[in-house]
């Protein structure tokens, strides 16, 4: 890797032989270490990332047109989540340690002594995230699960911010070695063909990408076309609809506009989370609000020129559809800042170019689409494929007509929302960021919180093992004080030393 003032070279083909064998060489010591020794290592990132705040952030908003603001807080998002997964690792639950002793009782006859945990998959390879220099970015969470589970991890940086990524991956590759992780434990590799050549290498027992539906499904075919498939966990693309009852739109038309109008256009409307479609009674007074509101929103950058050309190119797809009403169109992008755009329609032209309609649009640009009756916004949700989120806005006394739209949309979405906003996902133990495809490729994990370390690890079984065999969490004495379910009861002897 050669970095200059403005641009960094591709990965040569010895660098990235030496680095993928380095980390196939660091999977064992690094898998090996307990889940308390591995959480300093987490906390070494952190820690280092943090100190080097005032370096990184001016490196990101060159690179990614983004706010200072934006990018702290973008940051302390990415060293909250690496401290919360060594927590997370020092608790220990994650590794699911479950413990049957012999029984010659049990009622499908004696029943051997068979113990069960979850271990790592071996190296990952990472794809970096334009939208989110930090977060889903080289040491975003994606890189925090993989370390957390025990995974060596390689990040294929984004083309949209080199010289952010390089300098990331010098820093969290200093802080692990100083903090006493295996050589090969972390590193940084650029240039596409590089990726993709990465994710062939059977080395690599695991990938994961956020990026659009067609990038994203092209490596998902070649990591499931391997000789040796390997779990590949992609997020794409997904529209996030919002549906707003009637009872709802007549009570608080103005409230729905301006948060509606603040979510689609957060962060000029590049998070996957955008809600893409709004669905409103004909006739609503939230129409208007929401071009009024969108309409004192100025241009702002979008992250670089291959977003800007897809956005345009959406626009056109969006506006050139027969039905489709521009009510608020900005000017063409300029110097890669745009102002919001919003579109209307109905929902039976909606049904008739739902192939065309129903494609995100990467960028501040929305969909309202009036629905004449329940049925109409019934028949609407039916139509979407998988989302990350699907939001609804109601009142208390329409629940009874809100509940069958939910089970629809549960089939559909990953997280579903009252009478909230879908931007913003919280770094939590309850979340899930996820959904059926497009919106990723294993509807089943998530990319945000805690559980987002399961996608990393695999269970594997000891039968009648001798005791001095078996891993430590596994053994008869509790002495990380985990919990653990032994003979169907979960327990936690907290006999730490």
């Amino acid at each position: 890797m050669t970095v200059s003032p403005t641009t960094v070279e591709p990965t040569t083909s010895e660098q990235l032989e030496a680095i993928l064998a380095a980390a196939a060489a660091a999977s064992e010591p690094l898998g090996s270490l307990l889940p308390n020794e591995r959480a300093p290592l987490l906390r070494a990132v952190a820690d280092a990332l943090d100190a080097a705040a005032d370096e990184l952030v001016p490196l990101a908003m060159e690179e990614s047109h983004l706010p200072e603001g934006r990018l702290r807080g973008e940051l302390t998002r990415t060293t909250f989540q690496l401290r919360l997964f060594a927590e997370v690792l020092e608790e220990g639950s994650y590794l699911e340690a479950t413990i049957d002793t012999a029984d010659p009782d049990w009622g499908m006859g004696p029943r051997p002594d068979v113990r069960r945990m979850l271990v790592p998959l071996g190296p990952t390879l990472v794809y970096a995230a334009s939208n989110f220099p930090f977060a889903f970015s080289v040491a975003g969470g994606d890189t925090a699960s993989a370390l957390a589970a025990g995974c060596p991890v390689i990040v294929k940086a984004h083309s949209g911010h080199p010289r952010l990524s390089a300098r990331t991956g010098t820093i969290v590759k200093d802080a692990l070695a100083q903090a006493g992780a295996p050589h090969g434990t972390f590193d940084v590799i650029f240039g596409s063909d590089q990726g993709v050549q990465a994710l062939r290498d059977p080395r690599i027992k695991a990938g994961s990408f956020t990026g659009s539906i067609p990038g994203g499904r092209a490596l998902f075919d070649i990591a499931s076309g391997r000789p040796d498939p390997i779990p590949f966990y992609g997020e794409l693309g997904s529209l996030n609809p919002v549906f707003v009852f009637p009872g709802a739109a007549k009570a608080r038309p103005d409230e729905i506009a301006t948060g509606f109008c603040g979510s689609f256009t957060l962060g000029v409307g590049q998070f996957c989370t955008k809600p893409g479609l709004l669905f409103v009674p004909v006739g609503s007074a939230i129409v208007d609000a929401v071009v009024a509101a969108a309409r004192d929103i100025g241009p702002a950058p979008l992250l670089n020129d291959r977003i800007a050309r897809g956005y345009e190119q959406g626009l056109r797809r969006l506006v050139e559809v027969e039905g489709v009403q521009v009510v608020l169109h900005a000017d063409p992008v300029r110097d890669l800042a745009v102002a919001p755009t919003l579109v209307k329609t109905t929902v039976p032209n909606l049904l008739e170019h739902k192939d065309e309609l129903l494609e995100e649009c990467f960028g501040p640009a929305s969909i309202i689409v009036e629905y004449a009756d329940l049925d109409e916004l019934t028949r609407a949700a039916e139509a979407f494929g998988g989302n990350l989120t699907a939001t609804v806005h109601a009142e208390e006394s329409e629940t009874d007509v809100v509940a069958p739209l939910l089970t629809l949309l549960r089939e559909r979405a990953g997280r579903l929302l009252w009478n909230g906003w879908p931007t913003g996902v919280s770094v939590t133990y309850a979340m899930h960021h996820g959904g059926p495809w497009p919106a990723t490729t294993a509807s089943i994990h998530t990319s945000v919180g805690t559980t987002a370390i399961r996608r990393f690890l695999r269970p594997v079984c000891y039968q009648q093992m001798p005791a001095a065999l078996l891993p430590v969490p596994l053994r008869d004495e509790n002495v990380l004080g985990i919990p653990r379910r032994v003979n169907g009861v979960l327990t936690k002897d907290d006999v730490r030393h």
